[in-house]
């Protein structure tokens, strides 16, 4: 992590409420998948080819995740945002690893904060439960713009905790090269297993699994005879 002016940690902050609105809020214009966050992430501070390959990995994650309904998941938006801005400016064989380890926990620490944002939307709507009764429109706004604000300020803590831990990581936290690039291995191995996972479970067991199989068969040929 390299750093930072003020000016790229407000955006970077403010990038991660953005994309904290945008998973289940608004406008939900798939903002909020890693690819775009750590590629947008990596632009702001300087360094979109660490954005562009933080956002991979982490988007491996994310595609073993289906965000339905109440189901609980993990955050990857923000997490995104705090991975990239951890490994802008460093070698990406040392930096990769660190950072989507760091986007990891984030990503959890996001899960729990949709919980809590979810109960206190909750708690909002049964004490206007009477003004919903009779139909006050003005009831209606101000859930529907609190419920936006919680969600949008949940991101923008989660971004800049996370923020701040990376700036502590960086400051005192030493990897020999060796453990920095078995991080790296492992953060990529993890990813390609967890993406794998979600492919094979989302095919089923009829011929949309066979046709995943065939796919990643033609796909391994094209990459390793082209």
């Amino acid at each position: 992590m390299s750093e930072l002016a003020p000016l790229s940690i407000a955006l970077l902050v403010l990038w991660g409420g953005i994309v904290a609105l945008d998973l289940v809020s608004v406008p939900q214009a798939m903002l909020s998948r890693p690819l775009v966050v750590g590629m947008v992430a990596g632009w702001l501070v300087g360094d979109p080819e660490a954005g562009l390959r933080v956002g991979a990995v982490m988007e491996l994650f994310a595609l073993d995740v289906l965000p339905i309904g109440a189901v609980r998941y993990p955050d990857y938006g923000p997490a995104t945002v705090v991975a990239a801005g951890l490994a802008a400016g460093a070698p990406w064989e040392l930096g990769l690893g660190l950072a989507v380890g760091v986007g990891l926990v984030v990503a959890a620490l996001g899960g729990w904060s949709l919980r809590l944002v979810r109960r206190m939307n909750a708690r909002a709507i049964q004490r206007r439960a009477a003004a919903l009764a009779a139909g006050e429109s003005g009831a209606i706004r101000l859930l529907q713009y609190g419920g936006l604000f919680r969600d949008a300020a949940r991101g923008i803590v989660l971004t800049g905790l996370g923020l701040l831990v990376a700036w502590a990581l960086v400051r005192w936290l030493r990897l020999d090269r060796p453990t920095a690039v078995g991080l790296t291995l492992v953060a990529v191995g993890t990813g390609l297993a967890a993406a794998v996972n979600g492919a094979v479970r989302s095919a089923g067991r009829g011929a949309r699994l066979r046709w995943l199989a065939a796919g990643a068969a033609v796909g391994t040929l094209l990459a390793v005879f082209r």
